[in-house]
């Protein structure tokens, strides 16, 4: 199916501007984020499926016919029967770790076709990226301790395996999403619902039955009823798997005081002489309450995190934008800007690069640049991506991908993955930069604000 018409209409009106006025120079625009929602870092994710789309995008007749019905011109839906993505792509790899204002993503390309793809990679980037980070800070807060993602009930919609991708790449060991287990290769987990055990006349029975099922993976909940009640009969049920050689994997609390049931919990199990047996925690978890948890010293070996982490909540959506910075004018680049009475909202000219200083295994600043500027003693973060219009890199693996977000993360000093508080990460411009900005604030303020009409 194709995804051309994935855009927002805006895109294709100004297509055909651009097309009526033979105006289709080409152009630079970079994707970054102006602020970051909680923390001081992003971790980048869903550049993969930029690629796909762009390698892909056509019009198809049935794009066509529709577009026909919304009045544009037959002559430019001609031109989109023959639509090549042509230009170059620069990005930050998946699994980056991003700061604001960096550009995570640079398209050189004619101004139409630059234009087109630039919802689709908002719509990819924003969310997979906002879910990447909140599972990564979900990881941290848990102190090596395994997260199952568990969210597929409470995602938006078709999103659900975009989002358990995300959370992988974050960090999260398992997920409960079959279908996301089957497309990703990412491992599945899962126990029971208290639906199984209400569905028994006792609670041992539910146990029992699962135990008979599952003997070399069970997983119990037991607070259906009583926590404490249930742990005792879940260690019956263990010592009666033992008896058949095989061991109770673990039992999950859903609910009441996670710390002080932990603890209770973990003495009788030990107590039984079924101190393997693991304890999971859930119910509406999130990077806070694991802190607190963790701070309590809960008795937890794994958390299952379910709606907090797959709708990156209490953040619904991550706010990065898509800006011309570059335009190719008689032969000669001119760079562009955006200016605000709002400061923030200010853009940064240029065809750009990024940079990192890294000392000792750590991240200790970056310097965005002009695409000129040499930084010594740095490494540069945008890699091309797409030639031509064509991928011209191996697209690693999911794994792969999420052992680079892991190796990235652990070169992240501890203090800027604070939960609260987080220091402000070294983002520098460098002088070439610098000096272009301000020359172009005097030049838009001298010819397009101060000039008479």
């Amino acid at each position: 199916m194709s995804e051309a018409l994935r855009t927002d209409l805006y895109q294709l009106t100004m297509m055909q501007a651009y097309w009526r006025s033979r105006h289709n120079p080409e152009a630079t625009f970079d994707y970054f984020v102006r602020k970051i929602p909680a923390g001081s870092y992003l971790l980048t994710a869903g550049l993969d499926y930029v690629l796909d789309y762009i390698e892909n995008l056509r019009f198809e007749d049935d794009d066509i016919q529709y577009l026909r019905t919304q009045d544009f011109n037959e002559e430019f839906l001609g031109f989109l029967r023959d639509f090549r993505f042509t230009g170059d792509i620069l990005a930050m790899p998946e699994g980056s770790i991003a700061f604001p204002l960096e550009p995570i993503i640079r398209v050189t390309a004619p101004i139409m076709e630059a234009q087109l793809v630039e919802t689709f990679i908002l719509n990819k980037m924003n969310f997979s990226t906002l879910i990447a980070t909140k599972a990564a800070r979900v990881v941290y807060a848990a102190r090596g301790r395994a997260i199952a993602e568990f969210g597929l009930r409470r995602a938006q919609g078709d999103a659900h395996l975009e989002a358990t991708r995300a959370t992988y790449i974050g960090g999260c060991a398992s997920t409960s999403n079959v279908l996301a287990g089957k497309v990703f290769g990412i491992p599945v987990s899962g126990t029971m619902a208290h639906s199984f055990v209400t569905s028994f006349e006792h609670e041992i029975d539910a146990f029992r039955a699962y135990a008979d099922t599952f003997p070399s993976k069970c997983f119990l909940l037991i607070d259906t009823y009583n926590t404490i009640e249930g742990a005792k009969k879940a260690a019956v049920v263990g010592k009666e798997l033992e008896k058949r050689g095989e061991k109770l994997q673990g039992v999950r609390l859903d609910s009441g005081d996670l710390s002080e049931l932990s603890k209770q919990v973990r003495m009788i199990l030990d107590d039984a002489g079924l101190a393997y047996v693991k304890i999971v925690a859930s119910g509406d978890l999130n990077e806070w309450k694991i802190d607190e948890l963790m701070k309590k010293g809960a008795k937890i070996d794994m958390f299952g995190v379910g709606t907090e982490l797959v709708t990156g909540r209490p953040t619904p959506a991550l706010d990065g934008i898509y800006k011309l910075s570059d335009v190719l004018e008689r032969g000669r680049h001119a760079p562009k800007m955006k200016l605000s009475e709002e400061i923030v909202k200010a853009t940064l000219p240029g065809k750009k690069l990024v940079w990192r200083t890294i000392q000792e295994e750590r991240f200790i600043k970056d310097i965005i640049a002009l695409d000129d500027e040499k930084i010594d003693n740095a490494v540069p973060l945008l890699e091309q991506v797409v030639k031509k219009g064509k991928p011209v890199h191996d697209s690693p693996s999911l794994a792969q991908i999420r052992q680079t977000a892991a190796a990235n993360l652990s070169k992240l000093s501890d203090e800027y993955k604070k939960l609260d508080g987080a220091p402000v990460y070294s983002v520098e411009f460098s002088p070439g930069l610098v000096a272009l900005r301000e020359r172009l604030v005097e030049k838009i303020r001298r010819e397009e604000i101060g000039s008479k009409i």
